[in-house]
């Protein structure tokens, strides 16, 4: 079992592709592609997203202080990519994807109507962290495409499809099937 070091990475398994949405001072809808990012606490329910202060999408945060999570399915890896490739200052990038944004109804931020699940989010803190500052917000809705709602009506991990971003290799990956019970598979080794 030898490892080898390769040194201090950005690195962790799975990094979530996340759209990060908000509007600009002129209010127009920006969206960008978030691997930095996961669920941070349970109650309330809040998430972390970290954003380099050099991008439009942290103006927009500090100014709005509202911000949506959409979660991108597999069929939407092109676009999802596109949002992190190109800047909201110079581009509309709903317009060059295609893609429809549909302000949040609990906040003042854009999600991509596309996209089978989407956390609508106001600002509880920022956390400055290096080059990034980290915006924990408090999830006020979470809504779903009811076409990836199992018959238990929770969502269905395999009908949404999301992907995964590797830092290291700079490439997405998709998810494969259930392989274990979550709580259950360890209670074998329980004494």
């Amino acid at each position: 079992m030898t490892k080898r070091s390769i040194g201090p990475r950005t690195l962790l398994y799975p990094h979530p592709a996340l759209i990060i949405g908000t509007y600009d001072a002129d209010g127009r809808p920006d969206a960008m592609v978030a691997a930095w990012g996961g669920i941070c606490s349970s109650s309330p329910p809040a998430v972390a997203v970290s954003v380099q202060k050099v991008r439009q999408t942290y103006e927009n945060l500090m100014r709005e202080r509202e911000f949506t999570v959409s979660i991108p399915s597999v069929d939407y890896v092109k676009e999802a990519d596109y949002f992190g490739i190109v800047s909201g200052r110079d581009t509309d990038k709903f317009a060059a994807t295609g893609l429809t944004p549909v302000k949040g109804d609990q906040v003042n931020a854009p999600y991509v109507g596309e996209f089978p699940v989407v956390l609508e989010c106001r600002l509880l803190q920022t956390v400055e962290v290096g080059v990034h500052t980290q915006f924990i917000g408090e999830i006020l809705d979470v809504k779903v495409d009811e076409s990836v709602l199992g018959e238990d009506g929770k969502p269905d991990l395999g009908k949404i499809r999301p992907f995964a971003y590797d830092s290291m290799r700079q490439e997405y990956y998709g998810f494969g099937g259930v392989i274990a019970k979550a709580f259950s598979a360890g209670k074998e080794l329980k004494n």
